[in-house]
Formats: structure tokens, C-alpha cells, sequence
């Protein structure tokens, strides 16, 4: 196995609708059509030789769409084990249920991890009202991710198809990583344009770490490229967000960067293996 990416996209679950931010976001990313079932994902990330970890998000009560559901995302673990682990999705506004349907997902599905994105489900990390979900990951012994930083979802529409930023400022996973010390979290994306703060609390929280999927490597920022190389080479994992970058063009665009020899497998495949419990 090459690499894990820690960042991947299932396509739409068969028999529903794609979402009214799917074209958007492609169009942003100037990415290509994605693949047109789970299967031709596989197989690219096959012949790629890299690990995939799954992800969806459950944003029913924003936007009044059905979600990909956690059943389809471990139908597609089951049949590729080699190739796939997957995270489940909740909604964070479902309380009860969403504490239940992480259970659910862990216990019964098999899935390692919880996806959360403050932007489209429009809530504050550090909002105590969402404290019973994580302190149920924290004894399924799952990590949580979640989107930081600028979203392409909305990026570039009227109102920014009312998706708001300010639920994704890093500085709010430092409260609740200080309140969860014993919890694993994973903060997605370079966390732009609260670069800095990421960073910062990336290095003071033990407990946590930064994807640094969504971003094609070339335009990482220096203090982030700098950061990598020294305080963060055990805080950082590999994530393309797949399909909207490929993990072949950010494996290659992250092969051009000043990065140490010896920090480069950390980044593609040591620190992900330590962050998601995996056995080398």
C-alpha cells in the first residue's frame, strides 16, 4: 500500500438525486466528471495502490436532501475491504438519532470514524449541545473529522447558497479538543484563511490533526509547507477529496514541494495509520 487518503468522496448512492451543490462544486474545482458508480472508484483506487477512507455528510436538516446513507457507504467497504474503510455520516441537529445512528454505524457497520461539516450543517463545534456525539466517539474509540477552513460548497453562488464560513474557524475545535482530550480529531482541509490558527492548534492539542485534502499541494501556503517538514510531520495525513482533486495529481504536485525526505511517508501513510488505529 503506497499511500492512505483519509479524504474520499463516494459517488451518489444509486437511486437518489444528485445534491444542488454536486455541479457547483465540481465546477469549482474545474474537476472532471466523477466516477460513474463505486465500483470504477475502486478500481482506480486499485491501480493507484492507496488505501481509501469514505466519507459523506448528513446535511438533511439545512438543506431537505437524503443523504448517502451509512449502509451504502459500508456496503462498498464490504466488498472492497482491501481497498476501503469508511466514516459514518450524521446529523448533528438529530441528537439523539445522530448519537444512535454513530453506534449503529461503528457496532453494527463496521465503520471507523465520524464526518461532520460545521459549514452545510450550520453549527458551532464547541456548541455543548453536540457534546453527547462526541463523547460517544470517544467511547467507540473513533476519531472525528471535521471540515475547517473555506468551503467549496456554495463558493461562488448567490449568498453562498447560504453556507457560512464562520462554523468552520479552527479556534472552535481548540475548545473542544481541550474538553475531549482523550478524543482523536482530525481537522479536514488546509484551514484557510485561519491558516495560522489551524496550525496553532494542530501543535498544542496532542489530540489533533489536519487532512490536508481539498487544496492541490502547489498552492499549500508557505507556513504551511514550512509546518510540515518541522512541528507538524506527525500531525499531518494525506487527503485528495476525491473526485474533485485526484489523488494522483496531489501526490504528484506534492512530490515538487521542499518537503524532507524522511517526513514524505509519514504524510502519505504513517501518520493516517496512527490517527485511524490501523495495524502496519
Amino acid at each position: 500500500m503506497k499511500a492512505i487518503d483519509v479524504h474520499v468522496h463516494v459517488p451518489r448512492q444509486p437511486g437518489l438525486p444528485p445534491t444542488r451543490l454536486s455541479e457547483a462544486m465540481r465546477r469549482y474545482f474545474r474537476a472532471g466528471p466523477p466516477p460513474p458508480d463505486a465500483d470504477a472508484m475502486a478500481n482506480q483506487y486499485k491501480g493507484w495502490d492507496i488505501m481509501g477512507v469514505l466519507l459523506t455528510v448528513d446535511n438533511e436538516t439545512t438543506t431537505g436532501e437524503p443523504p448517502d446513507s451509512n449502509d451504502y457507504i459500508a456496503s462498498i467497504v464490504k466488498k472492497y475491504p482491501q481497498q476501503f474503510i469508511g466514516f459514518v455520516g450524521v446529523d448533528p441537529w438529530k441528537g439523539k438519532r445522530a448519537v444512535q445512528e454513530l453506534e449503529r454505524g461503528v457496532k453494527q457497520l463496521g465503520l471507523r470514524g465520524l464526518k461532520l461539516h460545521p459549514n452545510s450543517q450550520a453549527f458551532f463545534p464547541n456548541d455543548p449541545r453536540f457534546y453527547p456525539l462526541y463523547d460517544a466517539a470517544r467511547g467507540l474509540g473513533v476519531p472525528v473529522l471535521f471540515h475547517t477552513g473555506h468551503a467549496g460548497a456554495g463558493a461562488g453562488l448567490p449568498g453562498g447558497a447560504r453556507i457560512k464560513l464562520k462554523y468552520s474557524n479552527p479556534l472552535h475545535i481548540d475548545d473542544m479538543a481541550a474538553d475531549f482530550p482523550d478524543l482523536t480529531i482530525i481537522m479536514a482541509h488546509p484551514g484557510w484563511p485561519w491558516q495560522e490558527e489551524q496550525i496553532a492548534v494542530a501543535i498544542h492539542k496532542a489530540n489533533v490533526f489536519i487532512d490536508l485534502s481539498g487544496w492541490a499541494p502547489r498552492y499549500f501556503p508557505e507556513s504551511l509547507v514550512r509546518e510540515i517538514s518541522t512541528r507538524l510531520q506527525d500531525k499531518v495525513l494525506f487527503g485528495s477529496d476525491y473526485p474533485l482533486i485526484t489523488p494522483e495529481r496531489w501526490m504528484r504536485e506534492f512530490e515538487q514541494l521542499p518537503i524532507k525526505d524522511e517526513v514524505r511517508p509519514k504524510v502519505l501513510l504513517e501518520n493516517a495509520r496512527r490517527a485511524l488505529k490501523l495495524a502496519s
